[in-house]
Protein backbone atom coordinates (compact mmCIF):
# COMPACT_ATOMS: atom_id res chain seq x y z
CA UNK A 1 0.00 0.00 0.00
CA UNK A 2 1.26 3.41 -0.84
CA UNK A 3 2.32 5.72 2.01
CA UNK A 4 -0.17 8.31 0.65
CA UNK A 5 -3.24 6.05 0.85
CA UNK A 6 -4.68 7.81 3.94
CA UNK A 7 -4.19 11.43 2.66
CA UNK A 8 -7.31 13.19 1.41
CA UNK A 9 -7.63 13.48 -2.31
CA UNK A 10 -6.89 17.26 -2.36
CA UNK A 11 -3.50 16.61 -0.83
CA UNK A 12 -2.57 14.65 -3.95
CA UNK A 13 -3.41 17.52 -6.24
CA UNK A 14 -0.55 19.80 -7.21
CA UNK A 15 -0.90 23.53 -6.50
CA UNK A 16 -1.63 25.62 -9.55
CA UNK A 17 0.74 28.54 -10.30
CA UNK A 18 -1.82 31.18 -9.26
CA UNK A 19 -2.59 29.45 -5.95
CA UNK A 20 1.09 28.98 -5.29
CA UNK A 21 1.81 32.69 -5.82
CA UNK A 22 -1.01 33.69 -3.48
CA UNK A 23 0.21 31.40 -0.71
CA UNK A 24 3.80 32.54 -1.21
CA UNK A 25 2.83 36.20 -1.05
CA UNK A 26 0.83 35.69 2.14
CA UNK A 27 3.71 33.81 3.74
CA UNK A 28 6.18 36.53 2.77
CA UNK A 29 3.93 39.22 4.25
CA UNK A 30 3.63 37.29 7.51
CA UNK A 31 7.39 36.91 7.77
CA UNK A 32 7.86 40.64 7.09
CA UNK A 33 5.42 41.58 9.87
CA UNK A 34 7.11 39.29 12.36
CA UNK A 35 10.53 40.65 11.39
CA UNK A 36 9.31 44.22 11.81
CA UNK A 37 8.03 43.40 15.28
CA UNK A 38 11.44 42.06 16.23
CA UNK A 39 13.40 44.90 14.63
CA UNK A 40 16.26 46.47 16.56
CA UNK A 41 14.93 49.89 15.53
CA UNK A 42 12.19 49.83 18.18
CA UNK A 43 12.69 53.06 20.21
CA UNK A 44 13.75 52.67 23.80
CA UNK A 45 11.47 54.26 26.45
CA UNK A 46 12.68 57.70 27.50
CA UNK A 47 13.06 58.18 31.24
CA UNK A 48 12.62 61.62 32.75
CA UNK A 49 15.57 63.30 34.45
CA UNK A 50 14.84 63.37 38.21
CA UNK A 51 17.13 66.38 38.58
CA UNK A 52 15.34 68.48 35.97
CA UNK A 53 13.02 71.06 37.53
CA UNK A 54 10.88 72.89 34.98
CA UNK A 55 9.26 76.14 36.07
CA UNK A 56 5.58 76.51 35.09
CA UNK A 57 4.39 79.01 32.52
CA UNK A 58 2.70 82.34 33.11
CA UNK A 59 2.86 84.49 36.23
CA UNK A 60 3.26 81.39 38.39
CA UNK A 61 6.54 80.55 36.68
CA UNK A 62 7.77 84.13 37.13
CA UNK A 63 7.02 83.91 40.85
CA UNK A 64 9.07 80.73 41.06
CA UNK A 65 11.85 82.55 39.21
CA UNK A 66 11.74 85.46 41.69
CA UNK A 67 11.69 82.96 44.54
CA UNK A 68 14.89 81.34 43.24
CA UNK A 69 16.63 84.72 43.06
CA UNK A 70 15.65 85.46 46.66
CA UNK A 71 16.73 81.99 47.74
CA UNK A 72 20.19 82.60 46.27
CA UNK A 73 20.51 85.95 48.04
CA UNK A 74 19.15 84.67 51.35
CA UNK A 75 21.54 81.71 51.43
CA UNK A 76 24.61 83.83 50.73
CA UNK A 77 23.74 86.67 53.11
CA UNK A 78 22.81 84.22 55.88
CA UNK A 79 26.16 82.50 55.53
CA UNK A 80 27.99 85.84 55.84
CA UNK A 81 25.99 86.61 59.00
CA UNK A 82 26.45 83.18 60.58
CA UNK A 83 30.14 82.76 59.73
CA UNK A 84 31.55 86.21 58.95
CA UNK A 85 35.17 86.38 57.76
CA UNK A 86 37.66 87.56 60.36
CA UNK A 87 38.28 90.86 58.55
CA UNK A 88 34.60 91.85 58.44
CA UNK A 89 34.01 95.25 60.04
CA UNK A 90 31.14 96.15 62.32
CA UNK A 91 29.57 98.03 59.40
CA UNK A 92 29.90 94.96 57.18
CA UNK A 93 28.11 92.83 59.76
CA UNK A 94 25.32 95.36 60.13
CA UNK A 95 24.82 95.76 56.36
CA UNK A 96 24.73 92.01 55.75
CA UNK A 97 22.25 91.50 58.56
CA UNK A 98 19.96 94.02 56.82
CA UNK A 99 20.53 92.38 53.43
CA UNK A 100 19.66 88.99 54.92
CA UNK A 101 16.47 90.30 56.53
CA UNK A 102 15.26 91.93 53.29
CA UNK A 103 16.04 88.81 51.25
CA UNK A 104 14.13 86.61 53.71
CA UNK A 105 11.08 88.87 53.45
CA UNK A 106 11.22 88.67 49.65
CA UNK A 107 11.69 84.90 49.66
CA UNK A 108 8.73 84.30 51.97
CA UNK A 109 6.60 86.83 50.10
CA UNK A 110 7.13 85.01 46.80
CA UNK A 111 6.55 81.68 48.52
CA UNK A 112 3.22 83.00 49.80
CA UNK A 113 2.17 84.22 46.34
CA UNK A 114 3.02 80.79 44.90
CA UNK A 115 1.22 78.87 47.64
CA UNK A 116 -0.95 80.96 49.99
CA UNK A 117 -1.85 77.86 52.01
CA UNK A 118 1.81 77.22 52.76
CA UNK A 119 1.46 73.47 52.27
CA UNK A 120 3.17 72.85 48.92
CA UNK A 121 6.75 71.65 48.62
CA UNK A 122 8.18 74.00 46.02
CA UNK A 123 11.37 72.06 45.39
CA UNK A 124 12.98 68.79 46.60
CA UNK A 125 14.03 68.89 50.26
CA UNK A 126 17.72 68.69 49.32
CA UNK A 127 17.48 71.57 46.85
CA UNK A 128 19.86 74.35 47.91
CA UNK A 129 21.88 77.24 46.58
CA UNK A 130 25.40 75.80 46.59
CA UNK A 131 28.06 78.17 47.97
CA UNK A 132 31.09 75.91 47.56
CA UNK A 133 32.45 77.74 44.50
CA UNK A 134 32.67 81.04 46.41
CA UNK A 135 35.54 82.12 48.64
CA UNK A 136 33.77 83.17 51.82
CA UNK A 137 36.70 83.16 54.23
CA UNK A 138 37.71 86.75 53.47
CA UNK A 139 35.91 90.09 53.28
CA UNK A 140 36.92 90.52 49.64
CA UNK A 141 35.58 87.06 48.77
CA UNK A 142 32.23 87.61 50.51
CA UNK A 143 31.73 91.03 48.91
CA UNK A 144 32.64 89.72 45.46
CA UNK A 145 30.14 86.85 45.79
CA UNK A 146 27.42 89.15 47.15
CA UNK A 147 28.03 91.66 44.35
CA UNK A 148 27.71 88.94 41.71
CA UNK A 149 24.37 87.67 43.04
CA UNK A 150 22.95 91.12 43.84
CA UNK A 151 23.84 92.48 40.38
CA UNK A 152 22.22 89.45 38.79
CA UNK A 153 19.00 89.94 40.76
CA UNK A 154 18.96 93.69 40.01
CA UNK A 155 19.33 92.96 36.29
CA UNK A 156 16.58 90.32 36.41
CA UNK A 157 13.68 92.24 37.98
CA UNK A 158 13.11 94.92 35.30
CA UNK A 159 12.62 92.21 32.66
CA UNK A 160 10.60 90.01 35.00
CA UNK A 161 8.16 92.85 35.62
CA UNK A 162 7.53 93.37 31.90
CA UNK A 163 6.61 89.69 31.56
CA UNK A 164 4.19 89.73 34.49
CA UNK A 165 0.60 89.86 33.23
CA UNK A 166 -1.31 90.50 36.46
CA UNK A 167 -1.20 94.29 36.11
CA UNK A 168 -2.69 96.37 38.90
CA UNK A 169 -2.60 93.54 41.43
CA UNK A 170 -0.86 93.41 44.80
CA UNK A 171 1.52 90.81 43.36
CA UNK A 172 2.79 93.11 40.63
CA UNK A 173 3.10 96.02 43.08
CA UNK A 174 5.12 93.94 45.52
CA UNK A 175 7.33 92.65 42.71
CA UNK A 176 8.02 96.24 41.69
CA UNK A 177 8.96 97.19 45.25
CA UNK A 178 11.16 94.10 45.62
CA UNK A 179 13.00 94.99 42.42
CA UNK A 180 13.68 98.48 43.75
CA UNK A 181 15.04 97.10 47.03
CA UNK A 182 17.26 94.59 45.22
CA UNK A 183 18.80 97.38 43.14
CA UNK A 184 19.59 99.38 46.28
CA UNK A 185 21.12 96.29 47.86
CA UNK A 186 23.45 95.90 44.89
CA UNK A 187 24.47 99.58 45.22
CA UNK A 188 25.08 99.16 48.97
CA UNK A 189 27.35 96.15 48.40
CA UNK A 190 29.31 98.03 45.74
CA UNK A 191 29.74 100.93 48.18
CA UNK A 192 31.31 98.50 50.67
CA UNK A 193 33.72 97.35 47.98
CA UNK A 194 34.48 100.86 46.71
CA UNK A 195 33.33 103.59 49.13
CA UNK A 196 31.45 106.37 47.38
CA UNK A 197 30.65 104.31 44.29
CA UNK A 198 27.13 103.61 43.10
CA UNK A 199 27.44 101.62 39.88
CA UNK A 200 30.03 100.54 37.34
CA UNK A 201 30.25 99.98 33.60
CA UNK A 202 29.48 96.28 33.95
CA UNK A 203 25.98 96.99 35.28
CA UNK A 204 25.00 100.23 33.51
CA UNK A 205 25.34 101.18 29.85
CA UNK A 206 26.90 104.32 28.38
CA UNK A 207 23.69 106.28 28.98
CA UNK A 208 23.56 105.32 32.66
CA UNK A 209 20.70 102.83 32.28
CA UNK A 210 20.77 99.49 34.05
CA UNK A 211 21.86 96.56 31.90
CA UNK A 212 19.07 94.00 32.22
CA UNK A 213 19.08 90.23 31.76
CA UNK A 214 16.46 87.80 30.48
CA UNK A 215 15.34 84.77 32.53
CA UNK A 216 17.44 82.54 30.25
CA UNK A 217 20.58 84.64 30.87
CA UNK A 218 20.01 84.72 34.62
CA UNK A 219 19.27 81.02 34.74
CA UNK A 220 22.47 80.24 32.84
CA UNK A 221 24.47 82.29 35.34
CA UNK A 222 22.84 80.60 38.34
CA UNK A 223 22.96 77.05 36.94
CA UNK A 224 26.30 76.03 38.53
CA UNK A 225 24.99 76.94 41.98
CA UNK A 226 21.92 74.69 41.81
CA UNK A 227 23.76 71.54 40.68
CA UNK A 228 23.02 68.67 40.54
CA UNK A 229 19.57 70.08 39.87
CA UNK A 230 18.90 71.74 36.53
CA UNK A 231 16.33 74.53 36.34
CA UNK A 232 14.45 74.96 33.08
CA UNK A 233 12.88 78.34 32.30
CA UNK A 234 11.72 77.25 28.83
CA UNK A 235 8.07 77.83 29.79
CA UNK A 236 8.60 81.44 30.82
CA UNK A 237 7.57 84.22 28.46
CA UNK A 238 10.25 85.65 26.20
CA UNK A 239 10.87 89.43 26.29
CA UNK A 240 9.90 91.24 23.08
Amino acid sequence: MSDYTFFPAWREQSLGRRVFLRVSAASAASVALIAAGCSDSTPEPVTSDPNLLTLPSGDSGLLYYAYLLSLAQTTLYQKAVDVPPSDFTATDRSVFADLRDHAIVHRELFRYFIDPAGTAVLFPTDFVFNLTSFTLTSRAGVLAAAQQIADLAAAAFPVLLTLFTASGTSQRLMMLKAGSVVSRQAAAIRDLLTPGSFASSNVVDSTGLLITKTPMEVNTALAPYFAPYVISVANLAVPV
